[in-house]
């Protein structure tokens, strides 16, 4: 038998190297990590985008906040659209950020998106209504609680009582997608791999007892937002 040339032994060694250098917790959280990172993302663009002065005028108020970075359709026409969600919650008492926790967004809704692809949405919980109902396994915004879509431009002010508020855009452009009618899941099976271990909404949001250290920007982010700082 051959034996392995000096070459392929280092390349080996280096390969038997990494694997023991990349723990299986970050390899396994490869999809959640991505979804929190492009959370960020979003979020400071909405953030600090100009016509967005009721958004950043309503985070002081907000309970929550879900962002769901990409919010596709199935359908230019007819048919539904959906996508991944992440959700932080503000602790009544300490006013801290913590989650995230995931969640998946489905709707049937055509309205005033119709012909648009790919949306990005953030949405304000307002209520501790709109709070309680995140903790279950699904929702419907609409018909268990109300939504709105808020109002967008560089002068815009926002006097909504809605439980959530919803501000979204495709390709950097406001488009007023329609989420009335949309079901909202938790995703316990991606709770589960972000904290490596089974974990449930309201075990993130209200006890706080799971934190994961790689979401700290996307709380920091969120917390200064709402500071109104």
């Amino acid at each position: 038998m051959p034996r392995p040339s000096i070459g392929k032994i280092h390349a080996l060694l280096a390969l038997s190297v990494c694997a023991m250098l990349t723990p299986p917790a970050a390899s396994a959280q490869a999809e959640q990590r991505a979804l929190v990172t492009s959370a960020a993302l979003t979020f400071t663009s909405f953030v600090s985008d100009r016509d967005m002065n009721s958004l950043r005028q309503e985070l002081s108020g907000a309970k929550a906040v879900m962002i769901a970075p990409e919010i596709a359709k199935a359908s230019f026409i007819f048919g539904g659209a959906g996508g991944r969600a992440v959700v932080v919650a503000r602790e009544p008492k300490s006013g801290k950020w913590v989650g995230p926790a995931f969640y998946t967004l489905a709707t049937a809704s055509v309205g005033v998106q119709a012909g648009v692809s790919v949306s990005e949405v953030v949405t304000l919980v307002m209520t501790d209504k709109g709070v309680n109902k995140l903790l279950s396994d699904s929702f419907n915004l609409g018909g268990d609680v109300g939504i709105a879509a808020g109002p967008v431009g560089a002068g815009s002010r926002s006097d909504l009582v809605a439980d959530f508020v919803s501000f979204s855009r495709s390709q950097g452009v406001y488009v007023g997608l329609n989420l009335d009618g949309s079901v909202v899941s938790t995703a316990d099976d991606w709770n589960r791999l972000y904290y490596g271990r089974p974990v449930h909404a309201p075990d993130i949001l209200i006890r706080a007892e799971v934190h994961n250290r790689q979401a700290n920007e996307l709380l920091n982010l969120v917390a200064n937002a709402s500071s109104g700082k």
